[in-house]
């Protein structure tokens, strides 16, 4: 009977530290400082001088995308600080090789600053010379035990992410200086969005190597970052694909701002997953074993990736959907990307399904994972290679 009540008044205690606890801790707004609030204030600020100076040339929607867009960038900035500098500097970049071209295209070619670093192609050349050593560094890191080499490779990954992300807005910029009716969103064609997925997958992988505290990841993600950028270029040299083309009919539309950017999140996230998975089975079968994070934690970023990546592509799937039926009049026509981003979807769905409901995990689950990088692979460039449909635009 004593050992009853010792035990009810432990847990008694237990429970009101427990309480005292959460109501010691401060709200979700009271966590935020002075910078936090600038930060939220600067993006605003630039949104409403935006709308103010561009809003004659947008459309309802696009007002609306860029009005929120000031909430949901200062709510990540928020969540991962190292958004705060990075905006602002891609932002002061690209600013600065805008006022370099004075509204003349041929500036590229004739401006130090435009010709060797901040032109788009200059830059987007500079992001991919920066992620093929950044993989380098990680690996000689990995492979020495070094945490200098790691650090080298986590800044020029950093780096890298800065310079594509500039060459991306100087991008857009140069489409306009082209023509009025030639500015777009560069997420147009392959070239375009082969740099979206290795922006994309380089700042999920940069975020939870800061959640998760750990660099060692890096020799294994980076790779395949490395390997888009090594298609870049060969797509680059072969086709001319650096080139700012007009957009076809179809893809002239305000669904591309959306659709694209939500679709290669989830291309961006499931390849982190497989590369993480094969991470996950190296150290499963005992090699490099204390080089590597903890299983439990290699599992834990594989399925928050494909969780993002699920939502995220689920997403893009509903948008592009309405997007079929005001672009060719039908939600859903059986074309082979859409069958292919539906198999992509159902696979994952499964993996998703069996975690939640059968605990998948191990070896099994990072298998999975890493084969579905091979059938999104193919969703995303196959199709394009071997197949023909409505989305022929994208063909190689």
């Amino acid at each position: 009977m004593e050992a009853s009540q010792a035990t009810q008044a432990s847990q008694a205690a237990a429970h009101l530290a427990q309480g005292q606890t959460y109501q010691q801790a401060p709200g979700y707004f009271k966590r935020l400082g002075p910078l936090d609030w600038l930060f939220a204030a600067l993006l605003l600020g630039a949104s409403l001088f935006a709308l103010n100076r561009y809003g004659a040339f947008m459309d309802a929607y696009e007002k609306v995308i860029l009005v929120l867009a000031a909430p949901t960038f200062a709510a990540l900035g928020w969540h991962w600080k190292p958004v705060r500098w990075l905006m602002p500097l891609v932002a002061l970049l690209a600013l600065f090789a805008v006022s370099l071209y004075d509204g003349n295209l041929d500036m590229a070619n004739k401006k130090f600053f435009l010709k060797y670093m901040l032109s788009s192609q200059s830059a987007i050349l500079w992001m991919s010379a920066l992620f093929v050593f950044s993989t380098v560094f990680y690996w000689v890191g990995m492979l020495s035990r070094s945490n200098f080499g790691s650090s080298v490779g986590s800044r020029l990954c950093w780096a890298a992410v800065v310079l594509g992300w500039t060459g991306m807005m100087v991008r857009w910029y140069e489409s306009y200086l082209i023509g009025a009716d030639v500015g777009h969103i560069p997420v147009s064609n392959l070239y375009e969005v082969f740099i979206l997925f290795s922006m994309i997958t380089a700042m999920f992988y940069l975020y939870y190597e800061k959640h998760y505290a750990t660099r060692q990841l890096g020799a294994f993600v980076l790779p395949v970052i490395a390997a888009a950028v090594g298609f870049l270029l060969w797509y680059t040299v072969s086709r001319d694909a650096a080139d700012i083309q007009p957009l076809v009919p179809a893809l002239q539309s305000w669904w591309m701002k959306i659709h694209v950017p939500a679709n290669f999140i989830g291309y961006g996230t499931f390849a982190l997953a497989a590369m993480v998975g094969s991470a996950y089975l190296v150290k499963s079968y005992g090699h490099l074993e204390d080089r590597l994070p903890s299983l439990e934690v290699l599992d834990d970023v594989m399925y928050k990736s494909i969780s993002v990546g699920f939502a995220f592509f689920t997403v893009a799937t509903i948008l592009g959907a309405l997007w079929a039926a005001e672009a060719w009049g039908g939600y859903w026509s059986w074309d082979p990307k859409e069958t292919w981003a539906l198999i992509v979807w159902l696979n994952y769905a499964a993996w998703l399904h069996m975690r939640l409901m059968t605990g998948l995990r191990g070896r099994v689950a990072a298998w999975w994972a890493l084969i579905g990088l091979v059938v999104t692979t193919f969703a995303f460039l196959g199709v394009n290679m071997f197949l023909s449909g409505l989305h022929s635009y994208g063909k190689l």
